[in-house]
């Protein structure tokens, strides 16, 4: 594997999606403990996108993972503490201006 990454591996997956009154979500799991890290994608094969109202459905299918590099996971982490220092220059203090 480089330092930008580019090593694949093809996992199982169990995709859950829940329409009803009580939730809405899609969930997908990969099998074997298969650990996601910071900078990694995924794309799951044949997923389906809906399911009709009031039902839930669990699926299994395949997922290919693109691992980040050295360079990529630092440069993921590095954006990502960034980003959310952004949120601490948020106040819900009450200001007035006279």
């Amino acid at each position: 594997m480089g330092l930008f990454g580019n090593r694949t591996v093809t996992v199982p997956c169990t995709i859950e999606i829940e329409q009803t009154p009580e939730s809405l979500h899609a969930h997908v799991t990969l099998d074997s403990g298969f650990e996601i890290e910071p900078g990694d994608e995924v794309q799951v094969h044949d997923a389906p996108t809906s399911v009709p109202y009031g039902e839930r459905i669990t699926v299994r299918r395949t997922a290919t993972v693109t691992r980040a590099g050295p360079l990529e996971r630092a440069w993921t982490k590095l954006v990502a503490h960034l980003e959310l220092t952004e949120l601490y220059e948020v106040s819900f203090s009450e200001r007035r201006k006279l």
